[in-house]
This record gives structure tokens, C-alpha cells and sequence, in this order.
């Protein structure tokens, strides 16, 4: 069955907002695994602006489950990657002003850069995952790249204004989700998800992971990382593989 990946960038953008030592997302990383988080993602923003290395670092030595490091397709970022040995990299893209990676990664007429950035992790045995949107040419040329396994951006449908504009935005990601499929890739869904949302992905099959970081963080602001995260992961429990 899908299962659930807890993304603890927040409680690390929480810390830094008075550049102290609280929060711990290694904490937060421990208890989302206790309370049934199947793997645990860390975005290390080359800005460093909330995951910082010592938190990768710690996270790596202490993870039960497994590691996601997501990161840009940079040198810097790569090194970081063999040297800390995670599970999975995601590639995502990043742009210095925006306050959340706002759309996919674009691939396209990039097929061999990628293939290259990616081969000594996949010879080491690191899996890699390509965060993009929704697009059949961007889902061909992530094929291409070799990557395992991509994350379809679901942050398009999540801000949605309407059910019309909703709908259109769902409809795309599971033409994407069937045309991966298709391919042999594997597929993961991420960002804007939350606990009404999801909903829309009870019954569709071909789903390895969800990634879900923000609304989880949110609701333990009132209920706890425990609470939290088990509510998601029950939710995820009940979803068709």
C-alpha cells in the first residue's frame, strides 16, 4: 500500500526564525517515525534557510526508517548527498526569493545533465526521485534521465480557486500518475497535500509515497507531531495501492 513520508523542513524553519536551538527537527524526525511516518524528508536549501547540514547530518545517524534528502541539482548538493548517503534524493528546483518551491523541475532538453548529476549516486546505491510537474513531455524526459522514481507537484491542484479549476488540475496529475505508470517509473505526490485534500487519491492506484510536510507541522502546532502524523498516516492506510 502508499505510505506516508513526514517532511520536517518547518520545525526547522521554526528554529530559525529566532536562530536558536527550538525546536528540533531531528526530534520531530524521531517522533514522525514512532507515530508511523514510513520514510522522513529534509530540504537543504542551498540558502540554508531553515534544514541546516548538522541537521542532515544528525538525521541520518538517528533515522529508523528512511532518509529523503531533497536538494537542487547542484555540485555542492551532490557531494553533500554521497557524503551523507540517503535513501533517496529528490531533485527539485529552487529560486531564492520564493518562500516554497513553488512549481516541478524542468526537465526537458536536460535528459543527459540529469543522467550524468545522478550516476555516481546511483552507483553508490542511492535511489533518485525528480520533483515535476504534472506534464507528459516533463514525465517522458524525466524517463529519460533514469530516475526511479518521480514526485508529481500537486501544489497546482492544492491551490485550486474553484471545484472547476480543481477538477482540471486532478485530472492532470492522474493522466500523469497512468502515463508514468506506463513508463515503469514510480510515483510519489507532493506538496500542498493535507488532510481534506488527499482524499482525492483514495481510490487511484500506482502510488508509492506521499509527501507531506507543512499541514502535518501545522495541525501539531494544536495536537502534537504524534497526533499529527498518525491522523495522516491512517488516512494513507486506507488508500488503494
Amino acid at each position: 500500500m502508499p505510505v506516508l513520508c513526514v517532511n520536517v523542513d518547518h520545525v526547522a524553519t521554526l528554529r530559525q526564525a529566532r536562530m536558536g536551538i527550538e525546536p528540533e527537527p531531528v526530534t520531530a524526525a524521531y517522533m514522525a517515525e514512532l507515530a508511523g511516518a514510513a520514510g522522513i524528508i529534509m530540504h537543504l536549501r542551498e540558502d540554508r534557510r531553515h534544514v541546516q547540514d548538522r541537521d542532515i547530518e544528525l538525521v541520518r545517524k538517528t533515522c529508523n526508517t528512511r532518509l529523503h534528502f531533497e536538494m537542487a541539482a547542484t555540485p555542492e548538493m551532490q557531494s553533500i548527498a554521497m557524503d551523507t548517503d540517503p535513501e533517496t534524493v529528490c531533485l527539485v528546483p529552487e529560486k531564492r526569493e520564493e518562500l516554497t518551491t513553488e512549481g516541478g523541475l524542468n526537465c526537458i532538453d536536460r535528459e543527459q545533465e540529469l543522467a550524468e548529476f545522478l550516476a555516481p549516486l546511483h552507483e553508490k546505491g542511492i535511489r533518485s526521485s525528480l520533483f515535476i510537474d504534472a506534464d507528459i513531455a516533463q514525465i517522458d524526459a524525466a524517463h529519460a534521465s533514469g530516475a526511479e522514481f518521480i514526485e508529481i507537484h500537486t501544489g497546482h491542484y492544492a491551490d485550486a480557486k474553484d471545484i472547476r479549476e480543481r477538477h482540471v488540475e486532478l485530472e492532470k496529475i492522474l493522466e500523469g500518475i497512468r502515463h508514468a505508470r506506463a513508463l515503469g517509473l514510480k510515483v510519489n505526490l507532493g506538496h500542498g497535500l493535507n488532510y481534506r485534500n488527499v482524499m482525492a487519491f483514495k481510490n487511484v492506484p500506482g502510488i508509492s509515497e506521499y509527501s507531506i510536510g507543512h499541514s502535518i507541522i501545522a495541525r501539531s502546532v494544536y495536537v502534537g507531531i504524534d497526533r499529527a502524523v498518525r491522523d495522516m498516516a491512517e488516512i494513507i492506510r486506507t488508500f488503494k495501492d
